[in-house]
């Protein structure tokens, strides 16, 4: 065991470029050794810190040091979201030494400060000591969501063209914010997420059209070389007729077209219908992460 002789704890509302780079470096120590998936969103973080106004009464990352040694991060992702969304890790070398447990009483008090009822904890479904501390919070299981990856060629290529995607305006955030509502339960008072901000963090969000109606949404985003697919959904009165199949083989094109070495996504796990949709397409789950609830109301 390594003994601790020199700690800090750095606290930030987002990180700059190095903070980004020693979170990495950690994340890569931590998945080595573990085999593990984290859901951190450093890329998209990051570009949040050279675009947004600091604000110096909301923390986000929470880092322990030793020396100039990065041992242990959580992270806070909560962007135009009531609820807080909570991940993080300790270097192989130096658990068990109390350094998850006194960054999270930080992160338990910045939730206590804001107005959010409710804060998720993730753990990766095969994480031993993440599941454990969850435990010991006395959070409550909430759902579980696979991260896939595009391991084979789609069955269709190529899709059939009877939608187009439109990238979305900052005219269109009440319509995304109205179908967000409907695939994903968001509260209606929940910040609107502005498209064109969006774009300058890396995330583009398209409209799928067909005879100029909207009827429905898909975001893109870059990630090193990975590609991201995710807030993908048709709606209702307009599914079943295979156009979610052709968003994403849509999706698909306009990331090979950028380049991107893989794809990947998330989904429910609960949600069949997606799923299966998804492995058609040729991906395929690679890892699970289950996420906890904690509500204000519910402390001692």
């Amino acid at each position: 065991m390594v003994p601790i002789k020199n700690p800090s704890i750095v606290i930030k509302e987002f990180p700059n470029y190095d903070d980004y780079k020693r979170v990495t470096k950690l994340m890569e120590a931590c998945i080595a050794h573990d085999n593990i998936s984290l859901k951190l969103e450093l890329d998209y973080k990051l570009s949040h810190s050279f675009h947004e106004m600091k604000d110096i009464n909301k923390s986000n990352e929470f880092m322990f040091y030793e020396g100039e040694m990065l041992i242990g991060y959580i992270g806070i992702c909560q962007f135009g979201s009531e609820v807080m969304e909570v991940n993080g890790m300790v270097h192989p070398d130096y658990r068990r030494r109390g350094v998850f447990s006194r960054l999270y009483e930080f992160v338990e008090g910045e939730w206590l400060r804001r107005p959010s009822e409710n804060m998720l904890l993730l753990s990766d479904q095969h994480s031993c000591s993440g599941q454990a501390f969850i435990k010991s919070t006395g959070a409550h299981y909430d759902m579980s969501e696979y991260e896939m990856f595009l391991m084979n060629e789609p069955g269709e290529k190529t899709a059939s063209r009877q939608i187009s995607l439109r990238k979305a305006m900052n005219k269109d955030a009440k319509e995304i914010a109205r179908q967000n509502n409907i695939y994903f339960q968001t509260a209606p008072g929940t910040e609107l997420t502005l498209p064109e901000e969006e774009a300058k963090h890396g995330v583009d969000i398209y409209l799928a059209e067909l005879e100029q109606s909207c009827i429905g949404k898909v975001h893109l985003n870059r990630e090193d070389s990975i590609g991201a697919i995710y807030g993908l959904g048709v709606l209702p009165e307009y599914r079943g007729r295979g156009y979610g199949r052709e968003i994403l083989l849509r999706s698909i094109e306009k990331l090979n077209e950028i380049k991107v070495d893989d794809i990947k996504l998330q989904v429910a796990v609960k949600n069949r219908n997606a799923l299966s949709l998804y492995q058609t397409c040729g991906f395929e789950e690679t890892s699970t992460m289950d996420y906890f609830k904690l509500t204000k109301r519910n402390l001692n």
